[in-house]
């Protein structure tokens, strides 16, 4: 949850959007397989590549990190005030509750209902729990190096990404940022030349790493006084939106180093145009569009964990009733897409919000008693 105080409404219109995207993916499978059931025709949309929202995610989490999760431990008081620690502090309270829930709840119905685990090659042991619940990369019984909860591969990146992060802590910020890079370079390039065996070095040294670097790299640039102005950051827009439409028509979804140059680029040139503008004072509030979009945007942690219960949930309810011939199979992905996000607005308010406070007020007790560093 990043501090009101840091928050940029562009960026976290652009966290809604990359969201939607995640849904939309997993909305047309799910669609897809109504249809089979049903009879009817669908063929999914590949006009954006739907997957590639999780790349314009990394990037973000990477500008947000240097930008906004840690301004107290950037710089010379970082030892002094914990910063390490409180930084870390911070993430979990921020990432593991909501994780750990979802987690929890996925494990608990597939082992009701078995067949809800489908694609996991079979029911999990013991020590792909438990990994899961550490974020520590694991192959599952069919051999993808995924968590129980399938979405969670990508939270195991995001805690390799806030370990290289907190390492740099109190270097200050442009010495953190080039050591953040650089790590993320060396162990990407050392993965590629040696092909590591085990696992988890293998996990982490997969190129789609890099596209935390790129969003560093913005937020680096925009605490150095980088601005661009309205004409310019257009032009990233449509840069960034066009090769994304380009990467869907050319063929299929890029892996190894061509994920972060097909869709980590793109994805930075949409940052950029949301990061790096002038700050502006507003004359009046935002449209309700805007409002909209930016609650999205803080909502966009728990619409990424929570939509597939939702898909998941209405296609069956679908699936089992006569509702699904009558709506037809884009009718009821909209369904699914909009019920996600009503979904994922109260599941933020009510749960994700509450739990993250808690487990803050837990794991940095003295938070309110230490001097407010500056915004980097």
């Amino acid at each position: 949850m990043t501090p009101r105080s840091t928050q940029i409404l562009s960026v976290q219109i652009l966290r809604a959007v990359a969201a939607l995207l995640v849904v939309m993916h997993h909305a047309q499978a799910e669609a897809t397989a109504l249809a089979q059931r049903t009879g009817a025709a669908f063929a999914p949309s590949g006009l954006l590549p739907w997957a590639g929202g999780v790349d314009v995610f990394f990037v973000i989490s990477g500008f947000i990190i240097v930008h906004a999760a840690a301004p107290h431990a950037v710089g010379r008081h970082a030892a002094e005030s914990g910063g390490r620690r409180r930084f870390l502090a911070h993430r979990i309270a921020r990432v593991v509750p909501l994780y750990w829930l979802v987690t929890a709840l996925y494990l608990a119905v597939g082992l009701a209902a078995p067949p809800a685990l489908n694609g996991s090659g079979g029911p999990p042991d013991a020590g792909q729990v438990v990994a899961s619940f550490l974020f520590w990369p694991a192959a599952r019984p069919d051999g993808a190096v995924l968590p129980l909860y399938g979405l969670g591969w990508t939270l195991n990146c995001e805690m390799a990404f806030y370990a290289l992060f907190a390492l740099g802590l109190g270097w200050g910020r442009r010495a953190g940022v080039a050591w953040l890079v650089a790590a993320l370079v060396g162990i990407v390039l050392a993965g590629a030349w040696l092909k590591p065996e085990a696992v988890p070095l293998a996990f982490w040294s997969n190129p789609v790493m890099l596209e935390f670097g790129l969003g560093a790299l913005i937020a680096l640039a925009r605490g150095e006084g980088v601005r661009l102005g309205g004409p310019a950051r257009a032009g990233l827009a449509l840069a960034g939106f066009g090769l994304l439409l380009l990467v869907a028509h050319t063929g299929p979804f890029p892996d190894g180093f061509l994920r972060p140059l097909a869709l980590g680029i793109p994805a930075a040139f949409l940052v950029a145009a949301a990061a790096l503008g002038h700050r502006r004072m507003q004359a009046r509030p935002p449209s309700p569009v805007v409002s909209a979009l930016a609650a999205l945007g803080d909502a966009s942690y728990a619409l990424y964990l929570v939509h597939p219960f939702v898909l998941r949930g209405l296609r069956e309810a679908l699936a089992r009733s006569d509702l699904a011939p009558w709506l037809g199979p884009w009718v009821a992905l909209g369904v699914m897409v909009a019920l996600s996000v009503v979904a994922a607005l109260l599941v933020h308010r009510h749960v994700e919000r509450p739990m993250t406070r808690l487990a803050r007020a837990r794991l940095d007790p003295d938070r309110h008693s230490l001097p407010r560093p500056k915004t980097v």
